[in-house]
């Protein structure tokens, strides 16, 4: 790690209430994985985010939109995080969203060969599409018309909208994780 763990006890000021909307938010949004250490003190992506708080509180805005009522269903999401996840090469983010698909329904299967880079074959049409505009986002590229038009027809402009943002999310979060060489918590390496 190329940051210091925060204490949660010595934040005051922006960052104690930033680290308690975070702590509620983890909380309530992100089980299965550890993202809040035995201290209390927060861990991934999010001890980054409040070390420099100017920058982690604006994204931890969009981390809290994406999360509300999100219009595209859970394995839709969870396919798209791990395309991301994958391509980044980013641990922690893949340690955490291993356990949040698995929660949501993908198999280990499907999982495996996500994150190994390639399209399971037996996702569903909802999957498959996220699938594949995941991957064209995460290259960099411009969506051909056709996908795009596959993604309104599927998800709506709102549901669409959402992927693409979604993506942009984990691609930051990646970069946080990677830049700063986050490591996994004590129990990631299973």
């Amino acid at each position: 790690m190329r940051l210091p763990q925060l204490d949660h006890t010595a934040l005051t000021d922006g960052r104690a209430t930033l680290y308690a909307d975070m702590k509620q938010g983890i909380e309530q949004n992100f089980k299965g994985f550890t993202a809040i250490d035995g201290n209390g003190d927060l861990v991934g992506p999010w001890n980054p985010w409040l070390t420099f708080d100017k920058f982690g509180g604006p994204v931890w805005e969009l981390v809290k939109a994406l999360a509300q009522k999100p219009e595209l269903d859970g394995t839709v999401r969870e396919v798209a995080i791990l395309v991301t996840g994958a391509h980044f090469h980013s641990e922690y983010e893949l340690y955490a969203h291993i356990h949040i698909a698995e929660n949501r329904g993908l198999s280990d299967d499907q999982i495996r060969t996500i994150i190994s880079g390639n399209r399971p074959a037996d996702l569903s049409a909802t999957e498959s599409l996220a699938y594949d505009f995941a991957t064209v986002l995460v290259t960099g590229k411009i969506v051909p018309e056709f996908l795009y038009r596959q993604m309104i027809d599927m998800f709506g402009q709102g549901g669409t909208a959402e992927l693409i943002y979604l993506v942009g999310l984990y691609c930051m979060v990646s970069t946080t994780l990677n830049g700063f060489k986050v490591p996994l918590p004590e129990d990631g390496d299973d």
